[in-house]
C-alpha cells in the first residue's frame, strides 16, 4: 500500500499519525480512501471543484504530481505520497520593502 506523509495541520483529523498506509493505484483513489478512513481530510487537501488547492503541494515520490499526470497519477504499492502544504509570511529582507 503506498505510504501518504500528513502534515502537522493534518494530523488532528488522522488522530495524530504522521504516515499512513492507504490502497489506491491512483492519487485519486488514494485521497478518496484516505478520506473514508479519515474523515475530513480530503476537504483539506482538495477544493470543491475535487482538484488538489493551489497552496498544497502533492508529490509522489519526490515529484510533485502537477508535472505528473495530478490526481490521475498511476501509484504502485511502494509509492510514497507526501502531502505538503504551501509555507507564506516572513520578513522582507533588509534593504527591500
Amino acid at each position: 500500500m503506498p505510504i501518504v506523509y500528513i502534515p502537522s495541520p493534518l494530523r488532528r483529523v488522522t488522530g495524530g499519525q504522521s504516515k499512513v498506509q492507504v490502497t489506491g493505484r491512483t492519487l485519486e483513489t488514494v485521497l478518496t480512501n484516505l478520506e473514508r478512513q479519515y474523515p475530513g481530510v480530503r476537504k483539506q487537501v482538495c477544493g470543491e471543484t475535487g482538484e488538489i488547492r493551489s497552496f498544497i503541494n502533492v508529490f509522489v515520490n519526490g515529484t510533485e504530481v502537477r508535472q505528473l499526470q495530478g490526481l490521475a497519477t498511476a501509484l504502485t504499492e511502494t509509492d510514497e505520497v507526501s502531502i505538503i502544504p504551501a509555507m507564506a509570511g516572513g520578513t522582507p529582507q533588509m534593504g527591500t520593502k
